[in-house]
């Protein structure tokens, strides 16, 4: 597919927008993506710490989701991210751990009401979820409605911060151009979420080097970047790590720690 980039009122947009990004950055502190990588891969246990142990398919079992958890236990992974069905069991299965539950809202088409998704936040906090992933309005920042993008994002991140956890926004950015990408990650950062995320892996593509290259200049040092969708080898996820991704989404997580020398 041709990108749009070609298009000479895109490219000005686009350079409007990366000369805005290129003043953020100098409020924002910086991000040392080698030095992190070369941390995170320096062992398997120090890989597992960044990896979002994930089970979202909407067939998963009882069966499945407690091996996800027994599976996070083993092998320390920073969360079990689970569909929000679940968040109550894998909460009780992790309780005393220190592995967090993870869980998805709006997911995965990011078209739920504001209120759905407070509500959800709400709800899913108080059942045990430390880590809550959801979904940006695409179709709304496609649309030029970039305040109610914005609204959305910050009543949620209001929820789960009041609750002690994390948020981040996934921007699908297999769906989005270049302007839409740097314009929707501004957004994230300025309503408060504490992650831009790439992709929910239900879509039409996954992460990207490029993507994650993309983000961490956008936010510096400021919040993290999560890669997600495909990633499935130790190499992918290096990749990601030295592009400036500081948190890692897979279902393939105990495949890519045994790379890298667990049993």
């Amino acid at each position: 597919m041709k990108s749009s980039i070609s298009d000479p009122k895109v490219s000005d947009m686009t350079e409007e927008v990366l000369y805005e990004t290129a003043e953020d950055d100098i409020r924002r502190p910086p991000y040392d993506a080698a030095s992190f990588a070369a941390q995170h891969l320096s062992s398997w246990q120090s890989l597992a710490a960044v990896i979002d142990h994930t089970l979202l398919k909407p067939e998963a079992t009882r069966m499945q989701v407690e091996n996800l958890c027994d599976e996070a236990i083993r092998y320390r992974f920073a969360c079990a991210m689970v569909n929000p069905v679940w968040v109550s069991t894998a909460a009780s299965l992790l309780a005393g751990t220190g592995i967090s539950v993870g869980v998805v809202i709006g997911f995965p088409l990011g078209a739920s009401l504001p209120s759905t998704l407070r509500q959800e936040a709400l709800a899913l906090t108080k059942l045990g979820a430390r880590d809550v992933d959801m979904v940006m309005s695409v179709s709304q920042l496609k649309s030029g409605d970039f305040k109610a993008v914005a609204r959305t994002i910050r009543g949620v991140a209001e929820v789960t911060h009041e609750r002690q956890a994390v948020l981040k926004v996934i921007l699908e950015t297999c769906l989005l151009t270049v302007e839409e990408k740097l314009r929707a990650a501004e957004i994230v950062l300025e309503s408060g979420a504490d992650y831009l995320k790439t992709s929910t892996g239900f879509s039409t593509g996954g992460a990207t080097v490029a993507d994650v290259a993309l983000l961490r200049g956008v936010a510096g040092g400021q919040c993290g970047v999560k890669a997600s969708g495909g990633i499935r080898t130790l190499a992918e996820a290096r990749a990601m790590l030295e592009a400036g991704a500081s948190r890692i989404g897979a279902s393939a997580s105990v495949k890519m720690v045994r790379e890298l020398g667990a049993e």
